[in-house]
């Protein structure tokens, strides 16, 4: 009798440089057996094109017929590295209930930029009790901002003690404008009012792009003949299937790195370790403790804000393979600065576009003093012309001159009011700008082969032409300045990873320590006080330029440097081997004597008896998170609720003041029969 063949599934990481596919079977023990593995550019104006680069490959190095194929999961770092670099779609966020005063909070001022925001009156109480709502305002303002955002936010006070108001502001913005709405009930069930707003925000934000990804990805599928289930890692490296990633893309930022760790301990096996996963944009740093990712409990910080969503406890840094590279101000002796912006590769953009920009290179090379815009392009990034909405007038003339080919910015830019005109199309993740990074870095030296070096090493003698603080070149050639930029990435790769470590440890100021003791444990600086580090466990190295910068590491962080022999692909890896796990939370609170209130999902019920009250708030869990795991991708889930009380004792009697339920369903994802 024939053997049944193992079904076969296909991964798939979409990286802000590389997109990355692996084929893998169940076949050959728990590991199971990786069958192909690729690598495509991404292709941020058509993220399908990228995707099919690396898809293909891997069909074709394994030989595998497409129908074969019976499930589809991905992790992206795109949300993650849009958030790092301050990128996104314009959107109007609807404070209900809230005050002016309430955007100095949590960052939220920050984050919204020049966004618009209006405020209605209304919201409720702690207990679930509603005031007044007004949305004159709202109504009043959606013709002018259907036409000029891509979405809008909503977050009413204590909506997630009654999430009334919330939907009526949602149902009156679907209604005049079609536009995608979030609703911060949708996201979190914390309380905190301004950082569930922040949330919402950059999670509106986030629609658009996962929206595309998650388009391109289902329409290259269906030109291929895979009916298999897509499905998305999360920021917790669980997985949950498209549709539900489509309206809650901000649970994907840490997604690439969540499925990284899921790949790590797959691959490596051990259970105790620190992961330092290096991309193109950004490097992502996590603790393994008995073999499970650590979990952020007070929510994921990424590109300086704290949001609410539950995601590994992940550090994320600028800095890459293709990290911007710039010097020190005003110093006598610069050091060399990388990141946290991402730029396209000279030698990348000179593979594309080749004596475009090689010409321009070599006319600055000619000049006979360097110039502060010598070795930058800009180029715009291809996005839907849609995205674009909103432009001041100068940065719409600006963004009209800049076109499909790199433009050199010293031919593009004539004051510095224009520069900043850039960096705000650059944010709004219009416009890309080239320049030298560690990756044209690594062409120089020969220690990577991908892309043009020629061009990379133009770039190279450009930025070793830039003077110091005594007016000197500061490098005498290429590979000079080369080899500094890769020691320097090193060296800050050891200062994050050991950030991590201290900030994991409970210790403050974990930057300023991390910095010091490299220095002087690594550097050796005389001193009375003699240093050493050392971690209390190895690192797993990822990304593919892993076995490249990560060489140099042991030393430096006073341990063991892993890297796996799939470590190029451990993201798609990962997104293929993890499990659909969801949540749902209830609350039972006592507005007054003899009063139980119950909210649940969308409801709020009352109840004279406490124990009825609970058990109506389990159930309600159990059967939300049994709807949601079917949504995310499970027909198996497994369910757990554990309710949590607090209860004070006055004069030997207990008082119930709340309790929180809360229900886990978890499980393998559904695949295709």
């Amino acid at each position: 009798m024939t053997a049944k063949p193992h079904p076969l599934f296909l991964g798939i990481d979409t990286g802000g440089t590389y997109t990355d596919a692996v084929l893998w079977s169940e076949e050959g023990g728990p590991k199971g057996k990786v069958l192909a593995k690729a690598k495509s550019l991404t292709t941020r104006h058509d993220l399908a094109v990228g995707i099919a680069g690396a898809v293909d490959a891997v069909l074709q190095q394994s030989g595998t017929d497409p129908a074969a194929i019976k499930l589809v999961s991905m992790s992206t770092t795109l949300a993650t590295n849009a958030l790092v670099e301050g990128q996104g779609g314009r959107v109007a966020l609807v404070m209900i209930g809230f005050s002016e005063a309430d955007l100095a909070r949590d960052g939220l001022k920050t984050a919204l930029g020049t966004d618009p925001v209006v405020f209605c009156p209304g919201g409720h109480d702690v207990h679930g009790n509603a005031a007044k709502l007004d949305l004159s305002g709202l109504e009043a303002a959606l013709p002018e901002l259907g036409g000029s955002v891509s979405g809008f936010a909503v977050c009413a006070y204590f909506a997630t003690r009654n999430p009334a108001h919330e939907l009526a502001a949602r149902d009156l913005i679907c209604e005049r404008t079609g536009l995608p709405v979030t609703a911060s009930h949708e996201l979190s069930a914390k309380l905190g009012g301004p950082r569930r707003a922040l949330t919402t925000l950059l999670n509106a934000r986030l629609i658009s792009m996962i929206d595309r990804l998650v388009a391109a990805t289902e329409g290259f599928l269906a030109k291929r003949g895979i009916a298999a289930p897509l499905m998305v890692v999360r920021g917790d490296g669980a997985l949950v299937s498209a549709a539900f990633a489509r309206q809650r893309p901000i649970e994907t930022i840490l997604s690439g790195p969540a499925a990284s760790l899921v790949g790590a301990r797959h691959m490596t096996g051990l259970d105790d370790a620190m992961v330092s996963d290096i991309g193109g944009t950004t490097t992502d740093v996590a603790v393994l403790d008995g073999g499970r990712p650590r979990l952020d409990p007070e929510g994921a910080t990424v590109g300086g804000f704290r949001t609410m969503v539950e995601a590994v406890a992940m550090r994320t840094f600028g800095l890459g393979g293709d990290s911007e590279i710039t010097l020190e101000d005003g110093a006598l002796d610069p050091k060399i600065l990388l990141g946290p912006r991402r730029l396209v590769p000279l030698a990348l953009a000179g593979m594309v576009h080749g004596e475009a920009v090689r010409s321009e290179l070599e006319r600055q090379l000619r000049a006979p003093n360097p110039g502060r815009m010598d070795g930058r392009f800009a180029l715009r990034t291809g996005v839907p012309d849609r995205l674009a909405a909103g432009l001041t007038a100068p940065e719409a003339k600006l963004y009209e001159a800049i076109g499909a080919t790199p433009l050199a910015l010293d031919r593009l830019l004539s004051s510095n009011a224009q520069n900043a005109t850039l960096n705000r199309l650059v944010a709004r993740g219009l416009v890309h700008i080239c320049g030298f990074t560690p990756s044209d870095a690594a062409h120089v030296l020969g220690k990577q082969a991908n892309w043009d070096a020629a061009t990379a090493r133009l770039g190279a003698e450009l930025f070793a032409r830039r003077r110091d603080g005594r007016g000197q070149a500061i490098a005498a050639t290429p590979e000079e300045i080369s080899q500094r930029v890769l020691v320097t990435l090193t060296r800050w790769s050891a200062e994050y990873i050991l950030e991590t470590a201290f900030a994991e440890d409970g210790l403050d100021g974990a930057a300023t320590v991390a910095h010091a003791l490299v220095q002087r444990a690594v550097d050796g600086h005389p001193g009375i006080a003699r240093f050493t580090v050392a971690l209390d466990r190895p690192v797993i190295g990822l990304g593919a330029s892993a076995p490249l910068h990560y060489a140099g590491l042991p030393p430096l962080v006073g341990n063991g440097c892993i890297v796996p022999e799939d470590t190029d692909v451990a993201n798609a890896l990962g997104a293929v081997v993890g499990q659909v796990r969801v949540s749902a939370e209830a609350r039972v609170s006592q507005p007054k004597e003899g009063l139980f209130r119950l909210a649940s999902g969308q409801t709020v019920r009352d109840f004279t008896d406490e124990a009825k009250a609970i058990e109506a708030a389990e159930a309600d869990v159990r059967a939300i998170a049994a709807g949601r795991a079917k949504d995310a991708g499970t027909d198996s889930a497994e369910i757990d609720v554990a309710t949590e009380f607090k209860v004070s004792t006055i004069e030997g009697q207990r008082m119930f003041i709340e309790a929180h339920v809360v229900a886990v369903a978890s499980g393998r994802p559904r695949i295709a029969v």
